[in-house]
């Protein structure tokens, strides 16, 4: 593995555009149930087996009528929704419907009941009804045989409703990556356990699990390896062989103890950039093993949950088939001062409230505390130098 100098670190907008270029669209897909197909992506036209509605249909409680040049009208009979019914109104009849009735097809208006007065067996229409009023024509919102949603689609709850109401009950999607979350070092513990002087609890590959899962990634796991060179090659070409991505987290700077780098070099990992002018995180990893993506994030928790925000999320988003997909912006004005130490590009933990937005104290990369009430992300170019109470800033909201 090339070990780059400070002059030859990649800027964040580069390492970006290498993800991007790097983020191809996964071709593993599978049919999956709309019940369990929340943000996955469609990765086929969804054509339409059946008109929506399949009939005309009321849109509100009142009166289908058949128009004539009095506004009374002989009340005939009712229908209610899911009603088969379908009399034949002569001009001058009406029937009583509810909403998402069928519109008989001989009515060519249905005026809402707040509009009309009722005398046991006849109506009187209060005012000018218009034709085709307050029917939802067949095939409205799709019709047979014509593409209901679109190939790149995201399923959100509404799509899933959508093709739901077509009696649709499975769609086939982009696949997610399966996933290996690998926590590296000595001195991690687990939970639980006593604690010897010098260790520390473990809380990166969980951290960075809930992470995945928050965003629909469900299928990964975790391991932990000591700072050992042959226990760490072993696990890196283990799960490079069996898993779509790898995260590292830990073992990637320059340290005597740091094995990820060297065993990711002995595997013949390609390495597409190490090391971004950017803090925290800047000995963040990422090459390619055959199809396998490898992350190797800092050890350093906030370090590792930023970079997982700006690139790891990025990168899976765009080969799940999210091709768009950024992360969301706001504009909001800085209740803060702060100056930026240094030339390297920031990301700092906020909060954001009401186009407000306050950077927060403590933003070492050790510290998960802040990270923990943050609710955005402020970024500053390595052109930046400060901000100052009072100005418009970019946030990318977590």
């Amino acid at each position: 593995m090339v070990r780059h100098n400070e002059l030859e670190l990649i800027t964040v907008e580069e390492a970006i555009k290498i993800i991007d270029l790097n983020s191809s669209l996964n071709q593993k897909t599978e049919q999956r149930p709309l019940l369990k197909g929340e943000g996955f992506v469609l990765s086929e036209d969804v054509i339409s087996p059946i008109n929506m509605p399949p009939f005309r249909q009321s849109a509100m409680d009142g009166y289908a009528i058949n128009m004539h040049d009095s506004n009374q009208y002989s009340l005939i009979g009712e229908i209610q929704a899911g009603d088969s019914k379908n009399p034949t109104l002569k001009k001058g009849e009406a029937v009583r419907i509810f909403t998402g009735a069928a519109v008989p097809d001989s009515a060519n208006c249905v005026v809402m009941q707040e509009k009309v007065i009722r005398n046991k067996r006849e109506i009187e229409v209060q005012n000018n009804p218009l034709l085709q009023a307050n029917i939802r024509p067949l095939g409205e919102q799709s019709k047979i045989g014509e593409i209901a949603l679109k190939k790149g689609t995201l399923l959100n709850p509404a799509a899933i409703g959508f093709l739901t109401t077509l009696g649709i009950t499975s769609a086939k999607v982009y696949k997610k990556p399966s996933i290996a979350v690998i926590a590296t070092g000595n001195e991690l513990v687990a939970a639980g356990q006593s604690l010897k002087h010098g260790q520390i609890y473990e809380s990166n590959s969980l951290m960075l699990s809930v992470s995945l899962n928050k965003y629909g990634y469900q299928n990964n796991e975790t391991y932990n390896v000591p700072d050992d060179y042959n226990s760490t090659l072993k696990l890196l070409k283990n799960t490079i062989e069996n898993k779509d991505i790898v995260i590292v987290s830990g073992g990637i700077s320059v340290g005597d103890y740091d094995y990820v780098g060297k065993a990711l070099t002995e595997l013949k990992t390609k390495e597409l950039f190490y090391k971004i002018k950017q803090k925290p995180g800047k000995p963040l990893y990422f090459g390619k093993n055959n199809h396998t993506f490898i992350f190797a994030l800092p050890g350093n928790p906030a370090a590792a949950l930023s970079c997982f925000y700006i690139y790891v999320l990025r990168h899976l988003k765009r080969m799940c088939g999210e091709s768009s997909y950024e992360p969301k912006q706001i504009e909001a004005t800085s209740n803060s001062n702060y100056l930026k130490k240094g030339d390297r590009a920031q990301f700092l933990k906020a909060f954001y409230q009401e186009g407000k937005i306050e950077i927060l104290e403590g933003q070492s990369s050790s510290m998960l505390h802040t990270f923990a009430i943050a609710n955005a992300l402020v970024y500053l170019s390595s052109d930046a130098k400060e901000i100052v109470k009072g100005d418009l800033i970019n946030a990318i909201l977590l």
